[in-house]
C-alpha cells in the first residue's frame, strides 16, 4: 500500500512539473528556484511532444534522466534523508550503491509517468526563502479543467556553486521524501539492515528492466 502511494505521489509530482510550460503568462519575474522549475518542464515538455515514439524504451527514459531531471535534483541529499541515520553509518560504497538503485526505483516510475503524461497548467504562488537565501520552497497549483487545483511544492536547496536543486515534492501536504523514509526505515528493520534492502531493490529493479525489455521485444516483433 505504502509503494502504491509513493508511486502515486511522485506521478503526480512530476506531471506538476511537466506541465509547468503550459502557464506561460506567470513566466515573467520568476525567482531563480521557479525559473529552474520552469526551465525544466520547458525542456521536457519538448522532449517529450517531439519522441513519443521513444517513451517505451527504458534506455531512452534512463538518458532523459541522466540528462534533464538528475542534474536538476539533489539525488545524494534525497538518499541522505531517505534512509537517515542508516546514512551516516553507510561505507561510501554502500552509499554509491543505494543512489545507484534508487535512481533505477525512479527510473522505473518515471518510464510510467512519462507515457501517461497529460497537458496540465501550472500556477506559480508566493515562495519562501529561509534567512540565508539558500533553501527555499516553491509553491505552485495544478489547475485542471473541471477539477480542484492540486498544491504541489517543491523543497530546494542552493549547493556551493549557487545552483539550486529540488530535493522533495509535497502533494497536497504530504511529502514524497518522508513516505520514502517512512517506507525504507521499515523495510531496513524487517531485512536486516540496508545492505540487504540494496540487493533487494536492486533485484526489484532487475526484474523491471527485465519485464520492460520483454515488452519492448513483443512491440517489435507484432
Amino acid at each position: 500500500m505504502m509503494i502504491r502511494k509513493i508511486k502515486g505521489l511522485l506521478l503526480t509530482g512530476l506531471f506538476a512539473l511537466l506541465s509547468t510550460v503550459a502557464f506561460t503568462s506567470f513566466a515573467a519575474g520568476l525567482s531563480a528556484p521557479q525559473q529552474v522549475i520552469q526551465d525544466t518542464s520547458d525542456l521536457l515538455y519538448k522532449i517529450i511532444s517531439e519522441d513519443k515514439d521513444k517513451l517505451s524504451d527504458r534506455k531512452y527514459i534512463l538518458k532523459l534522466v541522466d540528462d534533464v531531471i538528475e542534474p536538476r535534483v539533489d539525488l545524494e541529499k534525497i538518499s541522505r534523508i531517505v534512509i537517515g541515520k542508516y546514512w551516516r553509518k553507510a561505507p561510501d560504497e554502500q552509499k554509491a550503491q543505494f543512489q545507484k538503485e534508487f535512481k533505477g526505483l525512479l527510473v522505473n516510475t518515471y518510464a510510467t509517468a512519462f507515457t501517461e503524461f497529460d497537458e496540465w497548467t501550472i500556477h506559480f504562488l508566493p515562495m519562501s526563502v529561509d534567512a540565508k537565501g539558500i533553501r527555499a520552497i516553491v509553491k505552485t497549483e495544478i489547475i485542471q479543467p473541471s477539477r480542484p487545483p492540486i498544491a504541489v511544492n517543491y523543497r530546494m536547496a542552493k549547493n556551493k556553486e549557487g545552483v539550486w536543486r529540488v530535493y522533495d515534492v509535497i502533494i497536497e501536504g504530504i511529502s514524497l521524501v518522508t513516505n520514502y523514509r517512512s517506507s525504507f526505515a521499515k523495510s531496513i528493520k524487517k531485512n536486516g539492515g540496508l545492505g540487504n534492502v540494496i540487493k533487494a531493490l536492486a533485484e526489484k529493479n532487475r526484474r523491471s528492466e527485465t519485464s520492460a525489455l520483454a515488452q519492448e521485444r513483443t512491440k517489435t516483433n507484432s
